[in-house]
């Protein structure tokens, strides 16, 4: 009977589950689905031959990038791409957490971290290319000047504002310094570190594109800008439809990654919901 009651009660939960899955499934690609429907309609009634349908540019998208041009194009981009924003967490972080710590430092750097943040990214690549040449560390540089920016900044905030009382706690129980920084301030500047990455994972892949645009004989940017200027339409609107497709991923790695990082502060803020 016990076992019976409790397949009884199951069977509501399950179903609730099922519904929450089914409801998050259709607010994920609800939307997408309908703009695509939207798109076709609006294509068919169009003479112009700059807005392919959906169906033209899917098949483009095969055609184009599912074959050597995925090797020769795509691969290299995401190489470039992954050190360029490994590059970005990696110095942003580090640097940002010595600047958050060290007062004097920071009120010394703070003008020159100002100033070279308010510089566009995009204006560095002919600097950048006299200084090393059209080559795949000149891409990487431009990703990382660009995507450190919101990383760095975002550490030094975090960093700077870790709570006094935990601070003269560590200090009572005469904690180390590595201990210290390692099980305080970076947990407890991890959810402004996380944004700074969010926000550093769009700005390089823009910079990824207009990098391989310059002077480029390769690379994803480099094939949607020889496409445009071929007025090859359809090929065009698949290379940006695989550069959403990109962003979509990194979108997806970031909210795993964010999800495991930030575990004890969503927890929290569940806990101060209740």
């Amino acid at each position: 009977m016990t076992a019976y009651t409790e397949r009884l009660a199951a069977g509501p939960r399950a179903r609730g589950i099922g519904s929450r899955i089914a409801a998050s499934f259709l607010y994920t690609l609800g939307l997408p689905m309908l703009l695509l429907v939207v798109w076709g309609l609006v294509a068919t009634r169009s003479t112009s031959r700059f807005f392919p349908g959906p169906l033209t540019i899917f098949d483009a998208f095969v055609q184009t990038w599912v074959g050597p041009a995925f090797v020769e194009d795509v691969l290299p981009s995401l190489y470039r791409l992954g050190l360029g924003i490994t590059a970005s967490i990696v110095v942003g972080i580090a640097a940002g957490t010595v600047i958050g710590l060290v007062q004097w430092l920071r009120e010394l750097l703070e003008p020159l971290l100002e100033f070279f943040r308010a510089i566009p990214p995009p204006v560095l690549i002919p600097v950048v290319m006299l200084l090393l040449g059209i080559t795949d560390t000149m891409k990487v540089v431009v990703i990382v000047s660009g995507a450190i920016w919101p990383i760095l900044l975002n550490t030094i905030e975090g960093v700077r504002a870790t709570d006094s009382v935990m601070k003269e706690t560590a200090d009572s129980f005469q904690i180390t310094w590595w201990e210290r920084l390692w099980f305080l301030v970076l947990p407890a500047a991890s959810p402004r570190i996380m944004a700074g990455v969010r926000q550093g994972l769009s700005v390089a892949l823009i910079l990824m594109v207009i990098s391989e645009m310059f002077a480029s004989s390769a690379g994803l940017g480099y094939r949607i800008a020889y496409f445009q200027r071929n007025y090859l339409i359809a090929e065009m609107w698949s290379g940006i439809l695989l550069l959403g497709l990109v962003g979509v991923f990194l979108a997806v790695v970031f909210g795993l990654v964010e999800r495991r990082v930030l575990r004890w502060y969503h927890g929290i803020r569940e806990v101060n919901r209740a």
